[in-house]
């Protein structure tokens, strides 16, 4: 679902693609009540979160935005790791670093890091050969990449981290895609778990997290099982299919199946990536997903703050901003 051209590589960095915040306030609704109010889970937080720069920079205007929501205090962090080599989906970049140490510095914090099954992730490799490498990671010939990277994270200080592990997989577009072997793909998925969880001191967490609607493949056929995924996550953006925000709950594969899904299988939920998008500035979309945040109060959400999906870095959307703004103010309802 999400934008060709965002996609993990980029001509000049090969980095990290995200740097991320995620703030620890709790979601002021719609009418200006926090969620502490009648009918709510009393202590809930629902972490925030918003695209701002790739790798170490993404950090520091962590405190921009903070200010722009009137001093929302910033809890969690959210990164990609490239998808180019093996080496780098090993945890490579240096930028990871950045964000440990950003994670370690208060108890509270979150670290979410979105990582590629596959090398060459974002290279046009065709189906078949797709196909071939799900069947080869599903046989464990990429066991010790996993490995690595969680050594790495333990070594960091983030053994707890969130792991947006294969994102989008119900898509057409990264080698990491589910369709050409659905079955291979969920064995793939589980002993990437597996091989991470045998790291001693690791404490990971697996968010499986498909693009909204059917897609290339509806992502209940790439489901691999509750013993190996923590919370269910979604991409969800202001376009097609869903032309209005009730269509996009409605829709099959949509944003109230993923809630009834996580429900049925005892996980949280969450919204790794979401924004404006084919609809413009449109600020009853943004009013409606944050109802609708607020409602179903995931583990954490993260807009897609660059133009033309974000709020604060992008000055094309004006009163879509106003109400995330208003919503998420930490002075809200002070």
């Amino acid at each position: 679902m999400f934008p060709r051209g965002r996609r993990l590589a980029s001509a000049c960095t090969r980095t990290v693609l995200v740097g991320m915040l995620v703030t620890g306030c709790a979601l002021a609704s719609p009418t200006g009540e926090g969620l502490g109010g009648p009918g709510s889970n009393a202590g809930t937080e629902v972490a925030v979160g918003a695209y701002l720069h790739y790798g170490s920079p993404g950090v520091e205007r962590m405190r921009g935005l903070s200010h722009w929501l009137g001093g929302t205090e910033l809890r969690a962090g959210h990164t990609y790791l490239p998808g180019d080599t093996w080496s780098n989906i090993e945890g490579a970049p240096d930028s990871l670093r950045s964000w440990a140490r950003w994670r370690r510095a208060r108890a509270d914090r979150l670290f979410v890091l979105n990582v590629p099954m596959q090398e060459r992730n974002e290279a046009d490799v065709s189906d078949e050969q797709v196909a071939e490498l799900i069947r080869a990671g599903a046989r464990g010939e990429h066991d010790r990449h996993f490995r690595r990277l969680a050594k790495r994270l333990v070594t960091l200080g983030v053994p707890d981290t969130v792991i947006v592990l294969g994102w989008e997989m119900n898509g057409f577009n990264y080698t990491h895609r589910c369709r050409p072997d659905p079955e291979n793909w969920k064995r793939y998925w589980r002993r990437i778990v597996a091989a991470m969880r045998s790291v001693e001191g690791q404490r990971l967490r697996f968010d499986f997290a498909p693009n909204r609607g059917g897609d290339a493949i509806a992502w209940t056929a790439c489901y691999p099982g509750d013993d190996v995924v923590d919370v269910l996550g979604m991409d969800s953006y202001d376009q097609p299919p869903g032309h209005t925000f009730d269509e996009q709950v409605t829709q099959p594969y949509g944003l109230r199946q993923q809630v009834d899904f996580a429900r049925a299988h005892g996980k949280q939920i969450s919204y790794p990536e979401w924004g404006l998008f084919r609809n413009g500035d449109n600020p009853e979309y943004m009013r409606r997903m944050l109802r609708w945040i607020a409602e179903h109060k995931p583990l954490y959400h993260s807009i897609t703050d660059y133009c033309p999906h974000g709020v604060w870095q992008c000055d094309q959307n004006p009163r879509s901003a106003q109400v995330f703004r208003t919503f998420l103010s930490a002075r809200q309802g002070r």
